[in-house]
């Protein structure tokens, strides 16, 4: 359905979508990978949201419909609802959330689902402390600084450098993107709390006597 919504709309402006999937397809490390295959959480990012919308916008001028494409991002938006309520339901207290940038191993914040799920537990008044090691508030520049502080204003106060110290007095942790040193100080002190793993945390799941559930799983 991809390949025919996206070839219905390059058509109309004159281009082969075969040529066009072929290309596609010569990237073998992402177009053709389990990376897109792999259930989680919502996607973002200053690229692909993007593109979408162009995408939609073009078959727009050419007053093409493309029902599966137009619903992406309302499915995408669906996905952090999702973790928002898993949380809600389980009443109040203080979330540590890991993670914050769209993706692990960058500072990018631009449309971050993580950062509309921090943004929308900040607005239900959830009391809420992040860790995200490669997040550095005063490293953050032009528009994705702006984007953040638009977003979360005075986000840097949510910010701690220390895993541990994220987790103090959390009755929610919410795992969005962990590396090894994280999970092991959510697996050595859990202490039996919520575990909401927008990851896939195997070692966390596994856990005897924590409160786990995943987004998908």
């Amino acid at each position: 359905m991809f390949a025919n919504e996206v070839g219905t709309a390059l058509k109309t402006f004159g281009i082969d979508s075969r040529e066009t999937m072929r290309i596609f397809c010569e990237d073998r490390e992402l177009n053709i990978s389990p990376v897109y295959l792999r259930p989680g959480f919502a996607f973002g990012g200053s690229c692909l949201p993007k593109e979408l919308r162009g995408l939609q916008s073009l078959a727009r001028s050419r007053h093409i419909d493309l029902p599966m494409l137009s619903q992406v991002l309302n499915s995408n938006q669906k996905h952090i609802d999702q973790a928002f309520d898993m949380i809600s339901r389980r009443g109040r207290g203080k979330v540590a959330l890991f993670g914050l940038a769209f993706k692990p191993g960058t500072d990018d914040l631009r449309e971050s689902p993580l950062v509309a799920l921090a943004e929308r537990l900040i607005g239900k008044g959830y009391e809420l402390a992040v860790f995200d090691r490669s997040v550095e508030a005063a490293r953050l520049m032009g528009s994705n600084r702006e984007f953040i502080e638009r977003e979360i204003p005075h986000f840097e106060r949510l910010l701690t450098g220390d895993p541990l110290q994220v987790l103090e007095d959390a009755k929610f942790i919410v795992i969005g993107h962990a590396g090894p040193e994280e999970i092991a100080a959510i697996r050595d002190s859990h202490n039996g709390r919520t575990v909401i793993d927008l990851q896939g945390a195997r070692e966390i799941q596994d856990l005897p006597g924590v409160d786990y559930e995943g987004i998908c799983w």
